[in-house]
C-alpha cells in the first residue's frame, strides 16, 4: 500500500514512524530537507523537498498512484489544498487535519467538496480523551469501542486497592461483574493475563466492560472518586475550547486560565457558560487564587509540555483529585507517569491512532474483516482493535474454546444486534459481529492474525 505523508511536524513524523515499522510503501513531503535527512536517517522511506501542494513535488511523489495521501502540514488551508490536488492527480484516497473550529464546524461540506476521505481534527481528537478521563475519574485512560457501548480502561492498582495480591479467577468469583482484565503493566513489562495472574502494587491494568458494569465494579470496590463537577483548565487553545464545550453540556463548572489577552475574549464569545480569567497559570498564587484547592479535577492543557507538568505536580501537592496533563513528547510523557501523573494525553498520538485505523481497514489483504478502531496503549505496546465481521470465515460459529488462538491475542468482547458480551468459552463469533480484541503483536490487520497456523 503506497501512502503519501505531507508535513514531518509531530502528527506526520510519528504517522510517518509508526506506518513505516508496518512496511507500508512510505513518501513523506517537508520543505524542511534537515528534518527529512533525520527522519531518512532513522526510518525506511522516501524523502521529497518540497512544498506539499505544488503540483509538481506531488508527482515526484508519485502522487498519482499513491493509495492514500494524509495532508498534516502546519495548516488547515494547506493541507485541504494538498488533498484536493492529490485526489484530482488520481490518489484513491485522502485524509486531511485540520483544527480550526470555525472549519470543522462545517466539514461535511468541505469533505464532499473536496472529495476528501476523512478529516482529523487532533485537538478535538484528545478533547474527547479528557471528558472521558473526567466522566470516570477512576481510571488514567478511557477509550471507546463499538460505538460507544464498550469502554476499555486502564486503572493503576494502588497499596489500598481491594484487588492486590488477588488472582483475576478469584476476582471473576468474588465480584461476579462481567469485566475483563485484557493487559497488565508491571514495571516495564506487559503481557496478557490469565485466570492464574495475580495483581500487584504497581501494576496498571486495563479492562474492558460496559459503562454501567465498570460503575458497578468501582462501587464494588468501594473508596470510588466523586463524581467531577469543578475543573480548572489551564491553557485556552483549541483543545480547551473543546473540552469545555464538552464539559459544560455534562453539567460541569469550568474555569479557564489563558495569559493571552484576546484568546481570553474569544473564549468569553464563545463559551458564555464558562469563568475564563486572564493569567498566566504557571503562577502558582493565581492558581491558589482560583481555588485549585476546592477543584475536583486540573487539566493542564498550555502549548508547552514541561509548563503542563510543573502545573500537574504542583496540583498533586495541593490534592486534586484528578489531574490530566497533555504531554506531545514520548519521552516526557513516560517521565511523568513515574512520577504519580497516571492521566496524560497527547495530541499527535490521538491523530496517529485514528488514521492508523483507517489505514488498517483500507489493506488491500483484508476479506473477512475491517478494523474499525485501533487504539494503542502502554506507550504503544499493547493494540486494541475492533474488527467488524463482514462474511463467514474460519473463525465464525465456532466456540472460542475451541479456536487455537496465540497466546499474546485476547478476545475481550463481542458486540451483536447492541448487546455487548464479555465472552467466554462457550461464545462463538458471528457474521455482523463487532469484536474487541487485545493484543502485544504489532501491525495485526485481520482477525485471522489470532489464530495459530
Amino acid at each position: 500500500m503506497k501512502i503519501v505523508i505531507i508535513g514531518d511536524g509531530k502528527v506526520g513524523h510519528k504517522l510517518t514512524a509508526q506506518l513505516s515499522e508496518e512496511d507500508y510503501d512510505i513518501v513523506l513531503i517537508d520543505q524542511n530537507e534537515g528534518r527529512l535527512k533525520e527522519a531518512l536517517n532513522r526510518m525506511d522511506i522516501f524523502c521529497i523537498t518540497g512544498d506539499g501542494a505544488n503540483v509538481e513535488v506531488q508527482k515526484e511523489a508519485d502522487v498519482p498512484h499513491a493509495d492514500l495521501v494524509i495532508a498534516c502540514a502546519s495548516t488547515d488551508e494547506l493541507n485541504m489544498l494538498s488533498c484536493l490536488l492529490a485526489k484530482r492527480l488520481g490518489a484513491k484516497h485522502t485524509i486531511a487535519r485540520v483544527r480550526n473550529p470555525i472549519y470543522y464546524k462545517q466539514i461535511g461540506l468541505l469533505k464532499e467538496d473536496l472529495h476528501l476521505s476523512m478529516a482529523v481534527n487532533p485537538e478535538l481528537a484528545v478533547s474527547h480523551e479528557i471528558a472521558r478521563v473526567l466522566l470516570f475519574p477512576d481510571t488514567s485512560k478511557v477509550e471507546t469501542f463499538v460505538k460507544g457501548r464498550v469502554e476499555l480502561v486502564e486503572f493503576p492498582i494502588r497499596a489500598e486497592s481491594r484487588l492486590k495480591d488477588l488472582s483475576l479467577a478469584e476476582i471473576y468469583r468474588r465480584y461476579q461483574i462481567k469485566i475483563l482484565v485484557c493487559a497488565v503493566k508491571r514495571g516495564n513489562d506487559v503481557f496478557i493475563p490469565d485466570g492464574e495472574t495475580v495483581l500487584r502494587e504497581g501494576d496498571k491494568i486495563h479492562m474492558a466492560a460496559t459503562h454501567k458494569e465498570l460503575e458497578s465494579f468501582f462501587n464494588a470496590l468501594g473508596k470510588r472518586s466523586g463524581k467531577v463537577k469543578n475543573v480548572l483548565i489551564c491553557g485556552g487553545g483549541s483543545v480547551s475550547y473543546y473540552l469545555a464545550s464538552q464539559l459544560g453540556s455534562d453539567r460541569m463548572n469550568v474555569k479557564i486560565i489563558e495569559k493571552d489577552y484576546n484568546k481570553c475574549e474569544k473564549l468569553c464569545e464563545m463559551l458564555p457558560d464558562a469563568t475564563i480569567i486572564h493569567g498566566d497559570a504557571t503562577n502558582h498564587d493565581l492558581l491558589i487564587e482560583e481555588g485549585i484547592e476546592h477543584a475536583d479535577a486540573l487539566v493542564a492543557l498550555t502549548g508547552m509540555d514541561e509548563e503542563n507538568i510543573i502545573m500537574a505536580l504542583f496540583a498533586k501537592t495541593k490534592n486534586v483529585p484528578k489531574i490530566v496533563a497533555k504531554v506531545n513528547e514520548d519521552s516526557r510523557a513516560q517521565m511523568v507517569e513515574g512520577l504519580g501523573i497516571d492521566s496524560i494525553v497527547s495530541a499527535k498520538s490521538a491523530t496517529a491512532d485514528v488514521i492508523l485505523s483507517y489505514v488498517r481497514a483500507r489493506r488491500k489483504s483484508l476479506k473477512s474483516a475491517n478494523v474499525e478502531a485501533l487504539y494503542r496503549l502502554v506507550n504503544g505496546k499493547v493494540e486494541a482493535l475492533e474488527f467488524i465481521i463482514r462474511k463467514e470465515c474460519e473463525y465464525t460459529n465456532i466456540p472460542l474454546k475451541d479456536l487455537k488462538t496465540k497466546k499474546n491475542y485476547l478476545i475481550a468482547c463481542i458486540g451483536r444486534k447492541g448487546k455487548i458480551r464479555i465472552p467466554n468459552g462457550d461464545d462463538h463469533i458471528e457474521v455482523g459481529d463487532s469484536v474487541v480484541i487485545v493484543t502485544t503483536e504489532r501491525g495485526v490487520n485481520d482477525l485471522k492474525d489470532m489464530l495459530e497456523k
